[in-house]
């Protein structure tokens, strides 16, 4: 029985008044969390009242008006998908058609692996959401394992797998000084690191650097991470969208494959069909015959089921209806290649503003680089000078979205790098 006292003519309820005292302090200890450092970007630029200023630090594509994109392909899909089809519940591992489809980009189109069922995928929530969910399913199968991620990464990576409560170690990957490849320092830490742990690997485009090994550096990799019996995870994010041919931009899993891997990808659709907020993606994981494949995606599945039980439809029904129609899957492939030639030729453009303005220093990796983004160089502190002086807007490593630049603010931009970087 409550307690009651009186009090100045009140009658106060004991109780009542602990229980208050508790749920008032439930939260108390909440802090704000940290900006993140992509996203932080485009706020301080929308802030911005300043008429010439210029965003490329967004990770999404843009015309060269600066202005986003809906592919053709993906606004004639959804005329067919518009009243024709329902939108009742996938199942926890989301639409067979769109799963099909896209393990024929990423293991061929003629895949014996695909044909003996020897892939357990599912459906996920873009890439992020097939890390996730690859992280899990690691953490629960293999607990005593760890996560070996390139410096530097995503940022999100880092994120995904301490979530995961997965350790985490990190391996060479950029080298500074010629704003390449550290090709002996990454075999060296996976020579190094303890027999049978994961890798992630970015399959193309590495993001934030646009640094990719070369073909035959990829037979190597492949070689020394079979050798020490290494799980090699591929984050598959701009497929396409790298090079304009989905064929080229496989070929470091396609090389895996053929070495005799189990690998795990995940894929997204977010840059390669302009489809962002659809979150729309797969995870796949190869394994030893149609059993374990089985066994595996039900697994997959469980760890869905509380996350988010099923995943959203119609991001999927567009991805399959394009994919499974020559004529629109033709069509995407002629878009998708219009948009990583419009990159190329932003990094072109940039690099010969630069050298055209004199600059003593070189930009070669410019052009080197491939994907959306470029690693510049350029340190934080000028960074800082192109935001306060120029309202150039990225993120602070340096990191250019190449997807940003336009022939409306390349000279601009060219002109702005080289007033911070001349002293250099």
């Amino acid at each position: 029985m409550a307690i009651r006292r009186a009090f100045s003519g009140r009658i106060v309820d004991r109780t009542a008044v602990v229980g208050a005292r508790y749920m008032s302090s439930w939260w108390r200890s909440v802090q704000p969390a940290p900006k993140d450092p992509i996203l932080g970007v485009t706020e301080a630029f929308l802030a911005d009242p300043n008429p010439d200023k210029v965003n490329v630090g967004v990770g999404a594509y843009r015309d060269d008006n600066g202005k986003p994109v809906v592919l053709e392909c993906v606004r004639e899909a959804e005329r067919r998908i518009a009243g024709n089809l329902n939108m009742e519940y996938l199942p926890m591992g989301g639409s067979v058609n769109m799963v099909e489809e896209t393990l024929k980009l990423a293991y061929g189109e003629n895949s014996e692996l695909i044909k003996d069922k020897r892939i357990a995928a599912v459906q996920a929530l873009s890439g992020t959401g097939a890390c996730r969910l690859l992280a899990d399913f690691q953490k629960r199968f293999c607990p005593e394992s760890q996560i070996y991620i390139p410096v530097p990464t995503w940022s999100n990576h880092h994120n995904i797998w301490r979530d995961a409560q997965v350790p985490q170690k990190t391996y060479h990957y950029y080298h500074p000084e010629s704003k390449g490849l550290d090709f002996a320092a990454m075999i060296d830490d996976i020579k190094n690191a303890p027999n049978g742990s994961f890798f992630l690997l970015h399959a193309c485009a590495h993001n934030p650097t646009g640094v990719d090994p070369t073909e035959e550096q990829w037979r190597e990799i492949s070689h020394h991470i079979k050798a020490k019996g290494h799980f090699a995870f591929f984050d598959m994010a701009y497929q396409g969208f790298a090079s304009g041919d989905p064929e080229r931009d496989a070929k470091s899993i396609r090389i895996f494959l053929e070495d005799g891997h189990h690998i795990g990808i995940a894929q997204s659709y977010a840059k390669n069909m302009g489809l962002y907020g659809q979150r729309v993606g797969c995870l796949s994981v190869l394994c030893e015959d149609e059993k374990q494949a089985v066994a595996v995606k039900s697994q997959l599945q469980q760890l869905a089921r509380p996350m988010y039980s099923n995943p959203p439809v119609h991001g999927a029904l567009i991805v399959s209806t394009i994919l499974g129609d020559p004529d629109l899957k033709k069509l995407w492939l002629k878009e998708v290649k219009v948009m990583a030639d419009r990159i190329i030729g932003m990094r072109t453009a940039l690099r010969g503003n630069l050298e055209k303005l004199g600059s003593p220093l070189s930009w070669q990796h410019v052009t080197n680089q491939i994907g959306m983004f470029c690693y510049s160089g350029m340190t934080p502190e000028q960074v800082d000078r192109l935001t306060n002086e120029f309202h150039i807007y990225m993120t602070r490593n340096g990191r250019i979205s190449m997807a940003g630049v336009t022939t409306g603010n390349v000279e601009y931009l060219a002109n702005a790098i080289h007033q911070v970087t001349k002293s250099a």
